[in-house]
């Protein structure tokens, strides 16, 4: 299975946003992993310097990898919009667009959500996951039958089940999984392939960011728990992305082992 994976892997340039941590990060490592000598990746982040790192990680295991770091903050709009122009021409045709960044900022319930909270994970979640799927999409649609290529958009099980104190992102991710269907609904005629990917508790430094930056809290989260890790979730993304092209693996949702929902986990005492 494996080879034949990375066989249709194969010569695409995939583009990740979020890449420079978490899932992002993990997601480029699997794409090399799985197809070391033929690939290029655009990875792109507001921490340019971290993607450069990683870009040499890549480079010190997969030689036939190409990659691309941009700095780039999906929150705004004049920042992807001279994305694709500034492109170096070897990785202009996008086969494989993930979009991954996304942000959680606190824990507040309504009236007393910071407004600035508020802005920052729509712009981010929402508004900059449109936005790339806007400057990607031209790309794709431009080839021959229709159009070709794939879009994996990482959502949560908080699109699908809202809790208290998650309203904001609980909201910005149910309006990627609206968005997501409504964009696979749009393009059927096509073979653009519409994927998302919901992941339930996965460890990264989102709870850091929704703590803004108390990791005592964030280690809180996962107390007597077995979180899904960065990996987990990389490996759904490239499998999706490595099935035959009349394969769409429109939904998925991943859950640790203990956990059936949103607020339901099973913690272990010591």
């Amino acid at each position: 299975m494996s080879s034949a994976m990375a066989s249709r892997l194969k010569g695409k340039t995939v583009l990740i946003t979020g890449a420079s941590a978490g899932i992002g990060k993990s997601t480029a490592l699997e794409f090399a992993r799985t197809q070391p000598d033929d690939l290029k990746l655009i990875l792109t982040a507001r921490r340019i310097d971290t993607l450069k790192e990683i870009a040499q990680e890549i480079g010190g295991f997969a030689k036939g990898v190409k990659v691309h770091p941009v700095k780039l903050d999906v929150s705004k709009p004049e920042e992807i919009a001279a994305l694709v122009g500034n492109l170096p021409e070897e990785f202009k045709e996008v086969d494989v667009l993930v979009n991954n960044a996304g942000l959680v900022k606190g824990v507040a319930q309504a009236p007393n959500i910071e407004a600035e909270d508020i802005n920052i994970m729509f712009a981010t979640n929402v508004t900059g996951l449109i936005n790339m799927t806007q400057a990607i999409l031209p790309i794709f649609k431009a080839r021959p039958d229709g159009g070709r290529g794939d879009i994996i958009n990482i959502g949560s099980i908080a699109g699908r089940e809202p809790y208290q104190g998650g309203s904001i992102y609980c909201a910005t991710k149910a309006a990627v999984r609206s968005f997501t269907d409504s964009l696979r609904r749009e393009l059927i005629a096509s073979r653009i392939r519409i994927i998302e990917v919901d992941p339930g508790q996965v460890e990264t430094e989102f709870s850091v960011v929704r703590f803004y930056g108390d990791k005592e809290k964030a280690k809180k989260v996962y107390e007597g728990v077995e979180p899904l890790t960065p990996e987990d979730i990389a490996e759904v993304v490239v499998f999706a992305a490595g099935r035959r092209e009349n394969v769409v693996l429109a939904d998925a949702l991943i859950f640790p082992n203990h956990q059936a929902a949103a607020t339901v986990m099973h913690r272990k005492t010591t």
